[in-house]
């Protein structure tokens, strides 16, 4: 067995790499399929240490759910809850979610899963992308949605939609891709190539997809 040399506990580049080892795991895996031992592998760290810094896996698990949440949730509300005109703010957020799935392919149906096993997560998940209660954000972010529709409806520029039928419309279409994968792999026989040439067409169509479904 190798000696085992106690760690500082401001040591972060330790702390880091275990998380970034279980963040590799966890997203491949799942939090249920996961082992320590394998985290420790993937980390080059003695398992031990492991539960020095993290104490049980269920810790790490929650502290690497709420990293990925914090990858997916802060620029979404911003964007949604700034002054910028509608339009913008669907190629932001379909390109930013295009690029952060792109680079993470795993993390929807991580999501997904630990939400299924977790539910109690969801209220983590959205506290930890906001870096506040919920409430306390939502509320004038769909304020600012909802305003922004009804000039487009007084207008006759946009249809009558509620601001959460468009938050989910919008995220809808740019997470099932990436949640599905496995399945249009072989449905559409979107290979690794073929999935990124996808990609890269619904970067340039799906905004304006989104925008034709908005007008009257």
């Amino acid at each position: 067995m190798a000696n085992l040399t106690r760690p500082h506990k401001d040591d972060k580049d330790t702390e880091e790499k275990i998380l970034q080892a279980a963040r590799t795991v966890f997203l491949r895996r799942g939090t249920a399929g996961a082992r320590m031992q394998e985290i420790a592998e993937e980390a080059g760290v003695n398992q031990a240490l492991l539960h020095y810094y993290f104490r049980s896996k269920e810790r790490l698990s929650a502290a690497v759910f709420q990293q990925v949440a914090r990858q997916l949730f802060p620029r979404l509300f911003q964007t949604l809850g700034s002054d910028l005109p509608l339009d913008e703010k669907i190629d932001l957020i379909v390109n930013a979610y295009i690029d952060i799935l792109s680079q993470n392919l795993f993390i929807p149906a991580y999501v997904l899963s630990e939400l299924h096993h977790h539910p109690e997560r969801a209220e983590q998940i959205l506290s930890s992308g906001m870096g506040s209660a919920p409430s306390e954000v939502l509320a004038p972010v769909i304020a600012k949605l909802k305003s922004q529709i009804d000039a487009g409806v007084k207008t006759g520029t946009m249809r009558p939609i509620t601001p959460q039928e468009f938050i989910v419309n919008m995220l809808s279409l740019c997470v099932f891709p990436f949640a599905a994968r496995p399945l249009l792999a072989v449905a559409l026989g979107l290979d690794d190539t073929r999935f990124a040439a996808f990609l890269k067409q619904r970067r340039k169509r799906l905004p304006e997809f989104i925008r034709m479904a908005l007008r009257p």
